[in-house]
């Protein structure tokens, strides 16, 4: 198994006898970089020519003048952009109405790319398999670079007490499996 010997935790809250649906974004290590050519708007639209990103994807940005707001280094709280299209992304939450925003770039990481792979998180009591969540059965791919995770009432009335932990693995068509999530369930 391919994982990061120092992965950190991840705890998961999941309520009992609810049902529990998240999306996970996988991304690659390395960062890209994209010039921001202009920002307009409310919500605020970011013109980024080639930016590579899927549907909506967490973005920081540096370096915008006349729009303070809009500027976070990684490491701090991201910004969700939705993709428009090829060159334009949108922040919902943030209007650069009245404002003169110019400059900048967008930061981010590129989603992993999933095209033939397969999925599987465990869920454990201990070292006591609870239950297994496979492609089909409570994972689905999302959009590109994401997993849709869902877990049905009665699977998640089973989760109770405590040492329960799980584990999110991804093996790829040459037979790697990489560990992209692990930690306790709360």
């Amino acid at each position: 198994m391919s994982a990061c010997a120092l992965l950190p935790e991840t705890p998961l809250a999941i309520l009992p006898g609810t049902t529990f649906r998240d999306t996970v974004r996988l991304m690659q290590p390395e960062w890209a970089y994209r010039a921001i050519t202009a920002i307009a708007g409310a919500p605020a639209v970011l013109t980024v020519p080639g930016h590579d990103l899927p549907a909506e994807w967490p973005v920081w940005v540096r370096g915008v003048q006349g729009m303070a707001e809009l500027n976070a280094e990684p490491g701090q709280a991201p910004h969700w952009a939705r993709r428009l299209d090829d060159d334009n992304l949108v922040i919902n939450r943030l209007s650069a109405t009245g404002k003169r925003p110019s400059g900048g770039e967008l930061i981010y990481q590129l989603p992993v790319a999933l095209a033939g792979a397969d999925a599987a998180m465990r869920i454990w009591r201990g070292d006591d398999l609870l239950l297994e969540l496979i492609l089909g059965q409570g994972l689905a791919f999302g959009a590109i670079g994401s997993l849709v995770r869902e877990l049905t009432p009665t699977q998640t009335a089973s989760l109770t007490g405590t040492g329960l932990h799980y584990a999110l693995d991804v093996t790829y068509a040459d037979g790697t499996v990489t560990r992209y999530l692990r930690g306790p369930i709360a």
